[in-house]
C-alpha cells in the first residue's frame, strides 16, 4: 500500500513538473516560431517553410532600427559608469572601518529602487530638468547610475571582502603604488564581480521603459523599449507579426552579452578568492 501512494505520488509529481514546464515554453515557443510566420496569431502554428517576411518589414521601419542604437549607448553607458564607480566605493567600504557603514548600506538598498520607480519619477524629472539634461543620452544614463548602483556596490563588496590584506601589503612593501596594487591585485581578482555587475546593469537599462519615456522628447533618441509601439494600430493594437519579430530582436543582444561573459567569465556569485 505504501509503495503504491509513493508511485502515486512520484507520478503526481512529474506530471506537475511537466505542465508548468509547458505553462513556462509556449511563450518561448511562440516566440520563437511567431516571427517566421507571415499569419501569425496568438497561438504556437510554425509555418513550413519559414518565412522571413515579418524581418523584411521590421529592418525597413528606420524609426525601430534606430532605436536599437539608442539602447546601446544608454544601457552601455549605465553599464560603464555603475561598474567603475561601484567598483571604486566597494573597495572603499570594504577597507575601511565606520560605525554605520553597514546601516548606510543597506538603506541605500532599499532606497535604491525610489531611483527607478514611479513615484520618484515626478522629482527625477524636476532634477533632469534643472539640470538641462532632458532629452539627452546622458539624462537617462544618470538616471539609470542612481537607481543601480547601491545593488552594484553591494555585489562588488563581497568581492573585495574575499581579498585578503596581505596581498596588498605584499605589493606595498614590495615598492608598488596604491594605483599599481590596485590594478595588479585588487582589479583582476574582482573581475568576475565586476562581469556580475555589468551584466545586471546592462539587462536592466536595456529593458526600461518608463525613465526613457518620460526623460526624451526626441523620436530619434528612443530606446528599443518604447519603440516596439510603433508596431501597434491606432487602436492600441498589437501587430502580431512585426512585435513578436522585433521582440525577438531586442532579446538577442542580452542573451548573446550573457552567453560571451559566461564563456569567457562564467558566473561565479562568490568572493574572488578563498581565504
Amino acid at each position: 500500500m505504501r509503495s503504491a501512494w509513493l508511485v502515486l505520488s512520484r507520478v503526481g509529481f512529474y506530471v506537475f513538473s511537466a505542465l508548468m514546464a509547458a505553462f513556462f515554453a509556449l511563450p518561448m515557443l511562440w516566440l520563437l516560431t511567431a516571427p517566421f510566420n507571415p499569419r501569425a496569431t496568438l497561438a504556437v502554428e510554425p509555418s513550413w517553410p519559414p518565412s522571413l517576411v515579418n524581418f523584411q518589414q521590421v529592418f525597413g521601419n528606420t524609426f525601430a532600427m534606430r532605436a536599437f542604437g539608442n539602447s546601446v549607448i544608454q544601457a552601455s553607458g549605465a553599464m560603464v559608469g555603475v561598474t567603475l564607480i561601484a567598483m571604486l566605493a566597494s573597495y572603499a567600504l570594504s577597507r575601511t572601518h565606520l560605525p554605520w557603514k553597514e546601516g548606510a548600506l543597506y538603506g541605500l538598498i532599499l532606497f535604491s529602487s525610489v531611483v527607478t520607480g514611479t513615484a520618484a519619477m515626478v522629482p527625477i524629472f524636476l532634477l533632469i530638468f534643472r539640470l538641462g539634461l532632458i532629452d539627452t543620452h546622458l539624462g537617462v544614463i544618470f538616471v539609470f547610475m542612481g537607481g543601480f548602483l547601491p545593488s552594484a556596490i553591494f555585489i562588488l563588496r563581497d568581492f573585495m571582502n574575499s581579498i585578503p590584506r596581505s596581498y596588498e601589503e605584499s605589493a606595498l612593501v614590495n615598492g608598488a603604488s596604491s594605483l599599481r596594487m590596485f590594478w595588479d591585485i585588487v582589479l583582476p581578482i574582482t573581475r568576475p564581480g565586476m562581469m556580475v555587475v555589468a551584466i545586471y546593469t546592462f539587462v536592466n537599462a536595456w529593458g526600461t521603459f518608463l525613465i526613457p519615456f518620460i526623460l526624451l522628447r526626441s523620436p530619434d533618441k528612443m530606446p528599443a523599449a518604447t519603440a516596439i509601439y510603433s508596431f501597434y494600430t491606432e487602436g492600441g493594437t498589437p501587430i502580431l507579426t512585426l512585435t513578436s519579430t522585433y521582440a525577438l530582436l531586442y532579446t538577442l543582444p542580452v542573451l548573446l552579452l550573457y552567453l560571451f561573459v559566461n564563456w569567457r567569465y562564467g558566473f561565479r556569485f562568490f568572493g574572488g578568492i578563498k581565504q
